[in-house]
Order: C-alpha cells, then structure tokens, then sequence
C-alpha cells in the first residue's frame, strides 16, 4: 500500500464510525453534553446528558439516572440512554465516583448515586415528579444509594443484573425502593453475591428475592406484583442472557423501557422493540478498528523518516531469517505452550493479586495490578524458558529510534481519541471493549504500570518472534499464526467457561475460596481482541523493522492506557 494510504484508511473509518455514532445518539434533536459537577463532599462527578429536543423550565420532561457496572464508565449505558431519551426522558449518564472522569477512589460516598440524583433534580427543564433510576451490576446499589439517600426524590427503579441487599445495598423489603424492577438474566455471573443462588435460572426461586417481592413462594416471571399508584409494584424479567449482555441486549434494555412506560408520566411513547441504539456500537466498533488501522499507517509513515532510517529492513538487512523453529514436532510444542500457557496462569494470577496486593496509593488500581501480577509471571516463566528459544540475531543501536517511533505512533492515536471526543462526544468501543482518553489522574497511574507491562511486552513478543517469525513468511499465514499463539489460549478458557454456564448453569471455579473468578472471567473475555490486536500490530511492525523492539514498547503504552482509563480506581493517590 502507498506510503500514508494506510493511515488515510483509518482516518477515514474514524470519521465514518464517528459520524454514525453521533448522528445515532442525536438522533430527533438530542443534545449531548459532557459535564462535571461538585458532590456533597466536595469531590468532581462526571456525567453525560442526553436531553431531548423539547424539555424546558416551563414544560419539564421527566428524568432518568442511569449508571454502568463496575469497572466501566458512563458510556457502557449508552444503549439504555438513547432510548430513554429517544423517548423524551433526560438523562444522566453518570460516571461512578473512582470510574471514569469522576473522582475517585471508587465505593465512595455511595458510589456518586446520591450526587448523581440529586444533579439530576437540579437540572431546571427535569420534572422533579417523574425521575427514573437505572443502574447495571454495581451500578445498581449506586442508585439504590441514591434512592436510601433520598426516598421521595424518584418513582420508580430498574435493577439490571444487581440486588437489593448485602453486601453493598440496603434489604429490600416489597416497599422499598419503589415501584422495583429486576432485569436478571439466566446466565449471569453474579447469581450467589446478588440473590443468593447458585444457579442464575433458580433466582426466581430465592428467598432473598421473595422477600423482595412479598411473594410467599418464587417469583414468576413477568407477572406484576404490588401496586404501581402506592409505589410498591414489582416485576422480574430474566431474559436469556449473560451478565455483561444486560447492557448490549435489546432484551434488557426494552424491559426498562417497559417499565418506565408504565411508572413515569411524560415522554413520547415508543414501541419498546422499536431500538436504534446498535447502530451506535456499531459505528464506534468501525472507529475502533479505523484507529486500529491509523496506528499501523502512522508507523508506516513514520518509518520512512530519516530519523527512523536505523530502524528500516532493506535486502542489505535481511537478517535472522534461518534460525527460526521448522514446522514440526519442536514448532507444535513452542505453539501450545505459548497458547495455553497465558490461560492456565490467569486464574492462579488473579487470586494472588487479589489475596497479596489490595489496592493502595502505589497500586490504586486493583484489576489492573492483579493483570500486572499475570503479566510478571509470564515474564518471568518466559525467561526462565529463554533456553529453548531459538536464538536470533539482535539488533543494537536502535533502542532509542524505537522508543521515539513508539511514542510518536500512539500520540497520534491520542490524537485521534480527542478529535473523536471532541466532535462526536464518543469513545472508540464494542461492548466491553473500549478506549477513551484517560484523565489527568489516571495519567500518573498510567506511569505506576506502565513499566511492568513494557517489560512483559518486551520479553513476550521477542520470545514470539523467535519462535514463529521469519522475513520471507507470506503475510496472510505469518498474522494468523502469531494471533493464535497469543489469543487462542484465552479463546479456548473463555469459550470453557461459558459453555460450562450453558450446560451446567454456573462458571468453574477453580478457587472456590477467591472471589474473583466471576469478575476476571468477564475481563478475559477483552483478551481474545486485546491480544490479537498486539499480535497484528507486532507482527505488522517486526515485519518492517527485523525487530519486536518498536512493536513492544507501542503496545506496553497502549495496553496501559486501555486497561488504566478502562477500568476502577480504588484507591486514591
């Protein structure tokens, strides 16, 4: 491809991506805007609002709370704030305190639910009368906080995938919180932390839940309980879907819509099948990919800078292309050991993170330490294994035309984030895989990680590259190769694990006494497209430059800037 082409491609699919995004979400005149606002305490939230094209002071429309999960940000909701707002409801998309652009650490001053309704009351085009509350996971006892704080202050709620209860909410009871509905979905994770059952398709027979509903035996599906005028109605839905499907299913996201139909005045009824919210995720899954592609250009072109010349392979420099495994019995060993390997450490790695290295102002973020103790220990076993790695030429005298090439390729993806932000007031995301600019706190968290996993990175893909990479490789085979090796292991531990939901209602648990397996199952599933990107862009770097030098240190910024601005802060510096 013609030099800077490539880079001209991605260009052009961020705008294209963009502008469906934006034109989805503003659909019939809505308004987005990005703001921050003080809490009780002093301390900064951050939130979307969507109001639609007619609310004013005089003529309010009502108001809906809607907050994400743990580990997430006010984006995640995006599918339930179209609607709504499509809809005619205002809504607040809010970042929970220590997510996002909010102030951490995170559980703080009732996870930002009380601050976020009662921002939301304040806004002077809302009808105080009519305010609805929605919250995903955790951010379900973030509004249930809210709704303790203030019990007059809205009318009804919706629970997606979260209870009532311990260990982060208030007991229900069939009068409190009002007018309740409980979207909990067949398959999820966190069936035994939020209602008490071992199996997701038997919540509707949990005690906790019935004494929810002041039903005296399970709950049936569907079926309204109590009374919508007193406050005290209640229903469950349980489409068939995981935990993380709850926000990325038209399922769940038109129960909502049927609920607040039914418990909020106001509004412009809409079928609650009629959803356009995909075609969003759609455009920024293809400005994901357009900054993919825009990276890869950006090195392309940056590579034929004088500056960067040292880097360059030419037919002088065709080096190392002997030396690698031949396609045998040897090849297949270093293949599933390198696979399998990353997955069979992930579990082990995650519960020692968890039970050794809490959270602290060294370490303030604890899912991001606990990858960081995963990434360690392959590097470690990884060097330990150096000895049967074919050895290869290295390259000297390059390690700074590899860290400024670096630098400038991800800078030009930082650029393009905030170009997108700023014209389109999206991230580049698909379900729970997603990248937005990171504040200025999670900056100098980023400078904790970043070292660790640079290294990791480093010994890793110049491992792989000895392994399984040589110049003259046709290209097609070569990518496909090294993205197996770093991302089939995980395929076939995630693929596992849910299949293991499917058949026999609940995931493996290897570490019964550990928590985290629920949690870091879902944050596998971002490691199958996280790692086959790595494997794509070292491959297209080591294929320019005879070395994983440049490609290591482009993923060790750009893994650190997604898994920082990505995911909670639980501790505050």
């Amino acid at each position: 491809m013609r030099q800077g082409a490539m880079a001209a491609v991605g260009a052009v699919l961020i705008l294209l991506g963009g502008m469906l995004a934006h034109f989805t979400q503003t659909t019939n005149g809505i308004r987005i805007e990005d703001v921050r606002f003080k809490g009780a305490a002093g301390n900064t939230m951050s939130a979307l609002i969507y109001i639609p094209p007619n609310p004013t002071e005089r003529s309010p429309a009502p108001g809906i709370l809607a907050v994400h999960g743990y580990i997430n940000s006010r984006e995640t909701q995006d599918g339930f704030a179209i609607e709504f707002a499509r809809r005619g409801y205002v809504v607040v998309a809010l970042d929970q305190t220590g997510h996002g652009y909010s102030d951490p650490p995170a559980f703080a001053h009732g996870f930002g639910g009380p601050d976020g309704l009662a921002y939301l009351r304040s806004l002077p085009y809302v009808d105080k009368e009519n305010i609805g509350l929605e919250g995903h996971s955790m951010g379900g006892w973030t509004i249930l906080a809210a709704a303790a704080a203030m019990p007059d202050a809205y009318k009804s709620l919706v629970l997606e995938g979260s209870s009532t209860g311990k260990p982060f909410a208030a007991e229900g009871t069939p009068t409190w919180p009002r007018n309740l509905a409980v979207v909990f979905s067949q398959y999820d994770e966190f069936s035994q932390i939020m209602w008490g059952s071992e199996y997701a398709k038997n919540v509707p027979q949990s005690g906790k839940l019935a004494a929810v509903f002041g039903a005296a035996g399970p709950v049936e599906p569907g079926r309204l309980y109590g009374d919508i005028g007193k406050g005290t109605a209640r229903v469950l839905y349980t489409p068939a879907i995981t935990h993380p499907a709850d926000h990325f299913s038209h399922e769940a996201i038109g129960d909502s819509l049927d609920w607040f139909g039914k418990t909020l005045t106001g509004g412009t009824p809409l079928p609650s099948t009629d959803q356009i919210w995909l075609r969003k995720e759609i455009g920024t899954l293809i400005a994901l990919i357009g900054f993919f592609v825009l990276l890869l250009g950006a090195f392309d072109l940056l590579l034929t800078w004088s500056a960067f010349a040292p880097l360059r392979i030419g037919p002088a420099r065709s080096l190392a292309t002997t030396e690698v495994l031949p396609k045998g019995k040897q090849w297949w060993v270093a293949f599933w050991v390198s696979a399998l390997l990353p997955a069979v450490t992930y579990y082990p790695a995650f519960a020692l993170g968890n039970a050794w290295l809490p959270a602290s102002r060294f370490l303030p973020q604890a899912f991001t330490t606990d990858v960081m103790v995963w990434a360690l220990l392959n590097t470690v076993i990884t060097l330990a294994l150096l000895p049967f790695v074919p050895k290869r030429t290295s390259r000297g005298g390059v390690a700074v035309q590899a860290a400024l090439i670096a630098l400038a390729t991800v800078a030009v993806g930082v650029l393009a984030v905030w170009l997108a932000d700023l014209l389109f007031k999206i991230d580049f995301r698909f379900w729970v895989v997603a990248l937005k600019l990171p504040s200025p706190t999670q900056l100098m968290i980023m400078l904790i990680y970043l070292v660790p996993f640079t290294l990791f990175f480093m010994v890793a893909l110049r491992t792989l590259h000895a392994n399984f990479s040589r110049l003259d490789a046709p290209a097609i085979g070569h990518y496909v190769t090294t993205a197996l090796v770093l991302s089939l292991g995980f395929v076939v531990l995630i693929g596992g694990q849910y299949l293991a939901m499917w058949l026999g209602g609940k995931l493996i648990n290897p570490f019964p006494a550990s928590p985290v397996v629920p949690l870091s199952t879902i944050i596998g599933i971002q490691f199958i497209p996280l790692l086959a990107a790595v494997a794509v862009l070292s491959t297209f770097t080591w294929r320019r430059t005879g070395t994983s030098l440049p490609g290591a240190l482009i993923c060790g910024l750009l893994v650190t800037w997604y898994m920082v601005a990505g995911t909670a802060t639980q501790a505050a510096l």
